[in-house]
């Protein structure tokens, strides 16, 4: 239910990814809640940031600060406010549960020549401009990976998505990188490697970011229930499974979640 019929339109934006899709949908139905109506927009990482920073976004769900989204934010943080994280993220490199720990524990492990030789030296990740790429590419330099043929290509979510599933079913040693929250995480036990070089950011405040013109016509009751809002990383990765395994819409998934967690849209 609404608190009123008459509240201003509002246009959120999410990075086109699938966990930021289930973030995004949670924020809509807050603002629906308080009676706005939404337009939803999607676009890669500095792209999203730069529509915001036009004034074609409002709300943006949501930046990851500081270690991914900081320098995108950077260019305009005077023009905004940014709410309380509604969950807090970090970059990892990961394997699938069945690569040994005993002979693969951290990314230094990659370059021993008994898992050099059994280890598939593509890693794939996703599109350029996403923190987890620009730190995995500066990785492969860094650990000297590339002396012993490995290489990072950045691609697209589907890409990224299909290429673990082809990996696990063929049991196939793989690294990727990944991050918290993404479903693929609990929907296939991959196992975290430790980075002590530290190269993979921090842990992370995922905050949605409101323009300070846009606070003008957001109604107050609902940037306080957004304010404080916390999903947490477990959160964000259930919905993303329901999108991604089993089968709904952003919405529906955001709405089974509240339901199922008994979340007050409402202040």
């Amino acid at each position: 239910m609404s608190l009123t019929s008459s509240a201003p339109t509002v246009t959120v934006g999410n990075i086109a990814l699938s966990f930021h899709r289930a973030a995004a949908a949670v924020t809509r139905r807050v603002l629906e809640a308080h009676g706005h109506r939404v337009n939803s927009v999607e676009a890669p990482h500095e792209q999203l940031f730069r529509l915001q920073e036009e004034g074609s976004v409002d709300v943006l769900v949501s930046a990851w600060l500081p270690s991914s989204h900081g320098a995108y934010l950077a260019r305009y943080r005077d023009r905004v406010r940014v709410l309380s994280p509604h969950y807090q993220p970090y970059c990892v490199w990961a394997v699938p549960p069945y690569v040994p720990a005993e002979q693969v524990r951290e990314v230094a492990d990659l370059t021993r020549t008994d898992v050099a030789e059994r280890m598939t030296r593509a890693i794939d990740g996703i599109n350029p401009g996403a923190g987890i790429s620009r730190f995995s590419a500066r990785m492969v330099n860094e650990y000297g990976l590339d002396r012993y043929g490995y290489a990072f290509t950045p691609g697209t979510e589907s890409g990224f998505i299909s290429r673990v599933e082809r990996g696990i079913t063929a049991r196939e040693w793989f690294v990727i990188p990944l991050w918290r929250p993404q479903y693929l995480n609990r929907h296939y036990s991959l196992r975290t490697l430790r980075e002590p070089k530290g190269l993979l950011g921090t842990v992370d405040d995922a905050s949605p970011v409101i323009s300070l013109q846009a606070l003008d016509r957001v109604q107050p009751e609902a940037v306080a229930r957004l304010d404080a809002l916390f999903l947490g990383n477990e959160g964000v990765e259930e919905i993303d499974a329901l999108i991604n395994v089993g089968g709904l819409s952003p919405l529906q998934a955001a709405d089974r979640y509240l339901t199922e967690h008994d979340v007050r849209l409402l202040t």
